[in-house]
C-alpha cells in the first residue's frame, strides 16, 4: 500500500500524528526499532537536545512505543468521543510522571504545561503536553487513526460532522466499499456480472 496523504493536524499536534504513525500497521514497518531511532526521531522532531540524558535507552524506548500505541488507542475512541481505555490513561500518566509535568501560568495569561525533566523523559512528557493542549483546544478529537484495523494510520479529521473513519477515501474507504459489496452479494448470492 501507499502511505496515505492525509492533511497534517493544526499546529504542534501534527508533531503527535506524526510520532503515531511511526508504526505503519499496514507494513509492518518500525520506525523506532533502537534507542537511537528514538533519540534521532526526537532530536528530528525538536523535543530533544544535546545535554545530559539526551540518548534514549531501552527502558525509554519501550516507553516510547507504549505511549505511541496509547496514543492510537486513544485516538480510536475519537471516533465515538468514547474515553480513552484505561491502558492509554495508565500509559499517559506514566510518561506525565517520568516528566515531572507541571502547570504554570504564561505572561499571556494562559496555563501551560511543561515538564520539569530534561532529556528523554522529558521530550516524551512535550508530546503529552500537546495533546493535553489540543484537549484544551478541542482540536484533540479530530485526530483519529483508521477502523481499517490493517491500517491504523492517524490523521486528522476535517470533516464537517467530524465522522470520518478512514485515512483515505480513496485508499481505505474504497476498500471498505468494496468489501461491504461483496459480503451483501455474498448474502443475497448474487455476484459479479
Amino acid at each position: 500500500m501507499t502511505t496515505p496523504v492525509t492533511t497534517p493536524a493544526p499546529g504542534e499536534l501534527e508533531m503527535v500524528r506524526q510520532f503515531v504513525n511511526t508504526r505503519d500497521v499496514e507494513e509492518g514497518t518500525e520506525a523506532l526499532r533502537t534507542p537511537d531511532d528514538l533519540t534521532r526521531w526526537l532530536r528530528d522532531a525538536s523535543l530533544l537536545g544535546t545535554g545530559p540524558g539526551s540518548r534514549a535507552d531501552a527502558s525509554q524506548l519501550a516507553v516510547a512505543v507504549a505511549l505511541r500505541e496509547g496514543l492510537r488507542a486513544a485516538m480510536a475512541a475519537n471516533h465515538d468521543g468514547a474515553p480513552p481505555p484505561p491502558e492509554a490513561v495508565a500509559v499517559v500518566n506514566e510518561v506525565a510522571g517520568r516528566a515531572e509535568l507541571r502547570l504554570r501560568l504564561a505572561d499571556d495569561g494562559a496555563w501551560r504545561a511543561e515538564p520539569a525533566s530534561g532529556g528523554v523523559d522529558g521530550a516524551l512528557g512535550a508530546l503529552v503536553t500537546l495533546v493535553w493542549g489540543a484537549m484544551s483546544d478541542g482540536t484533540w478529537r479530530r485526530l483519529k487513526v483508521c477502523v481499517q484495523d490493517a491500517c491504523q494510520w492517524s490523521f486528522y479529521d476535517e470533516s464537517k460532522a467530524r465522522s470520518a473513519k478512514w485515512c483515505s477515501m480513496q485508499l481505505c474507504g474504497n476498500r471498505a466499499k468494496q468489501q461491504a459489496w461483496r459480503e451483501r452479494q455474498a448474502r443475497t448470492g448474487g455476484g459479479p456480472g
